[in-house]
């Protein structure tokens, strides 16, 4: 080899090793990535098997980073999932321990997923709300508990926060209000208690809210109605109490409404049976009076569920007025009188009049 050959060999391996050195994430990347491992215990499917090397960025299971910066800003790891890992198992996965608050060493962090595995305990780390560009955690399917961190709000970039089927506690975060860019927020199934926050509408770009199944008290707030992109409605299996707000009934993309297992009373605002909402459940609560005869050719319901209440009086004749009705159940009232003929009711099997005080007619008895 002449001299020229080896000082041009020297100088090709000086540069690959140099550009490996550049192109692999940062050490301070891989140590909280290993340190976040290690309080996990994965026992049956080895996803953390990959995790070998000094590039974390190069087939590290469930991690991706940005191509320019080489910074993690993905941590996707669910324990239902199609990868070839899983099927190859032939089962879902189980997970124990904690979320490590190394992974607040993650600078450019950008989504969090560690969803439905099962057994994954303790507190989300409070110091997660110090990541700028966090913009999804996702942790549905878990056993986290404590609270959700109190400034939460600093997330400004936060699109998605989804910590249902957890043992999550506390009351919602005053804070929260401040996620202006939160399109996605789901908290169903934990035991959050207190009040919604009075300023909710603030959430302006929030398309989906599910917090049912929880012990969340207090009124409705009439500033959900400020959210214009709001299409899902869920407070369903809460400690609601107080009216609804007629404003709800004037939004123009709610499409789904439920409010079913509160101690919600009133009236129900007429507003409510020509609005977007086709899919309207108002179930076990303790609303009273006569059904309000204001149906029409906007009302659509796939949905319209008033059962279990303690309304009185006959079924509103306008109901058959409605362009359409899928299912409708108004059992477990204290109705009375003849049940109108023609659409929708031909269709309707007995059971969504069932126990009142004295309707008749198809689909029930004849009235005498």
């Amino acid at each position: 080899m002449t001299m020229f050959s080896y000082i041009t060999l020297l100088a090709t391996l000086t540069i690959l090793i140099f550009t490996s050195t550049v192109r692999s994430c940062p050490a301070s990347d891989r140590a909280a990535l290993l340190a976040f491992k290690a309080a996990l215990h994965e026992p049956d499917l080895g996803i953390f098997n990959s995790w070998t090397g000094t590039d974390c960025c190069h087939n590290w299971y469930g991690v991706s980073c940005d191509m320019e910066t080489r910074r993690v800003a993905d941590i996707n790891l669910r324990g239902e999932s199609e990868d070839p890992i899983f099927q190859k198992a032939g089962r879902s996965g189980y997970m124990t321990g904690s979320i490590s608050p190394s992974i607040c060493k993650l600078e450019r962090l950008s989504s969090l997923t560690i969803a439905d595995w099962k057994g994954i305990s303790g507190p989300i780390p409070a110091c997660i709300t110090s990541l700028p560009f966090l913009r999804i955690i996702d942790l549905i399917g878990n056993r986290i508990s404590g609270e959700i961190p109190a400034d939460i709000g600093r997330l400004d970039r936060l699109t998605v926060l989804n910590i249902a089927d957890n043992l999550v506690t506390g009351r919602i975060p005053r804070s929260l209000t401040n996620l202006s860019s939160l399109m996605h927020l789901d908290l169903r199934n934990n035991r959050i208690w207190g009040s919604l926050p009075i300023d909710f509408g603030r959430l302006r770009m929030l398309s989906r809210a599910l917090l049912s199944r929880n012990y969340i008290g207090g009124t409705i707030p009439d500033s959900i109605s400020k959210i214009y992109r709001l299409a899902d409605l869920d407070l369903s299996l809460n400690k609601l109490s107080g009216e609804i707000p007629a404003s709800l009934g004037k939004m123009a993309v709610l499409a789904t409404l439920n409010l079913d297992s509160n101690k919600l009373s009133g009236k129900i605002p007429d507003s409510l049976f020509n609005s977007a909402i086709g899919n309207l459940n108002l179930s076990k609560n303790t609303f009273q009076g006569y059904l309000p005869d204001v149906f029409g050719p906007k009302s659509y319901f796939t949905v319209l569920d008033l059962s279990y209440n303690n309304f009185w009086g006959p079924i509103p004749k306008s109901l058959s007025q409605s362009s359409f009705i899928g299912h409708l159940d108004l059992s477990h009232n204290r109705l009375c009188g003849r049940i109108p003929a023609g659409p929708p009711f031909d269709h309707l099997e007995a059971t969504s009049f069932a126990y009142n005080a004295c309707l008749c007619g198809k689909p029930l008895g004849a009235c005498k």
